[in-house]
């Protein structure tokens, strides 16, 4: 599938703002495990192991590349860095092809 110039520029202007949204709620959850009633040590560590496989997630730290722009959607989706209803001024045509993929991938 061809990404259109306008789907392009919109989401270049969008990603930043999805993913400092992201890593606000990311935030939040750091804030409620570090609160829990645990040894320091495992607050510590699960804290590690949560920022090390967070900072992977496409609402962190995403490669910006027109031809995967379909699939970054569907990851983000995934991740519930963004909905579907967030997708509002993108092409038809690219919101039909990540609900596939989603369909796709829910299989």
């Amino acid at each position: 599938m061809e990404i259109s110039k306008k789907d392009w520029k919109l989401f270049r202007e969008r990603i930043s703002g999805w993913q400092e949204a992201y890593m606000q709620k990311l935030t939040e959850e750091y804030i409620a495990l570090l609160s829990k009633n645990e040894d320091a040590s495992e607050k510590f560590w699960e804290l590690d192991k949560r920022i090390k496989d967070d900072r992977r997630k496409p609402g962190v730290q995403l490669r910006l590349d027109k031809k995967s722009l379909d699939i970054d959607l569907v990851r983000l989706i995934q991740d519930e860095a963004i909905t579907l209803d967030e997708l509002d001024g993108f092409s038809e045509e690219l919101k039909k092809r990540v609900k596939t993929l989603l369909q796709g991938f829910m299989l």
